[in-house]
């Protein structure tokens, strides 16, 4: 009688009182969040929230509904864990790049963690060269990091394009050293900024060196400098910059999933089969 889908998305609305943080916590569009509500009142024959233009609020019918939500979601995800023969279990060491896990990867990890909750996921946030000593180290099982081009022995999920990103309405004069921001060595995009510009000839300088994509970002924001960014990950408060400004060429970068041969197999494909599954999309706002 009552979609699954919809009552998830019904409680989200419940728990936060926002449509559009539903949305946000869902990964789908607000008119969406709509449309589920809409379609669970229709299934009730109730009006569940009461909703203008300031605030949201639950009926008496919205919180009885939202104690059967809970208690339909759960015998649901029982059953679809009992009938996908789902028997993994243990600890699986994850590690992600920082501003890879700006996007859609908390959602693909949740909804493992639902669909696999006899696995103990531990999650590592770090840049790409601090996850792969880890993974050689035997510290971590999987790692989800950005390389150059041609440069993997993992699986590839997916290549973008690296952009320089600034405030709107950058500029830089043409004699001037490029004020740079960075992640401390080594990394990907750092390591790809100062080539192009030695090759190009353009002479700059580091306005920000940092260890956190936060660090970078804050940087921007604060018209410190530019820095080199995956296209498809640009925050919408910043841009990328137009090629009018005269920076060079940055090239490609790709996101890879690298698996440790002596981790344990079935659970580390199972993750990386949902990543792929569901590549990194840019969100429509940050957190």
């Amino acid at each position: 009688m009552f979609d699954p889908v919809h009552l998830r998305t019904f409680l989200a609305v419940a728990s936060t009182l926002s449509f559009t943080e539903a949305a946000r916590q869902l990964g789908i569009s607000q008119p969406s969040v709509s449309q589920h509500v809409r379609r669970l009142e229709d299934a009730a024959g109730r009006q569940l929230l009461q909703r203008d233009t300031r605030a949201v609020a639950l009926t008496d019918n919205g919180e009885a509904m939202a104690g059967f939500a809970r208690t339909i979601l759960a015998a649901h995800d029982d059953a679809a864990e009992y009938f996908t023969g789902s028997a993994m279990r243990g600890r699986l060491r994850f590690g992600a790049a920082d501003d890879l896990a700006l996007a859609q990867l908390p959602a693909v990890l949740r909804a493992f963690r639902q669909l696999h909750p006899r696995i103990n996921l531990e999650l590592t946030v770090a840049q790409t060269s601090a996850l792969r000593r880890r993974l050689a180290a035997n510290q971590l099982d999987l790692v989800f990091i950005k390389e150059p081009p041609g440069e993997t022995e993992g699986r590839v999920v997916r290549r973008d394009r690296l952009v320089w990103i600034g405030l709107p309405g950058t500029r830089i004069a043409a004699d001037e050293p490029i004020p740079l921001i960075t992640y401390s060595a080594p990394s990907v995009s750092r390591v790809t900024a100062l080539r192009v510009l030695a090759e190009s000839g353009r002479t700059w300088r580091i306005s920000c060196k940092t260890l956190q994509v936060i660090g970078v970002l804050a940087a921007v924001r604060a018209g410190i400098g530019v820095a080199v960014f995956p296209s498809s990950l640009v925050p919408p408060d910043l841009q990328a910059l137009p090629a009018s400004l005269g920076l060079p060429e940055l090239g490609d970068v790709d996101f890879t999933l690298v698996a440790n041969p002596r981790a344990p197999r079935e659970p580390v494909e199972a993750l990386a089969s949902a990543i792929v599954g569901q590549p990194v999309a840019p969100r429509t706002q940050e957190d």
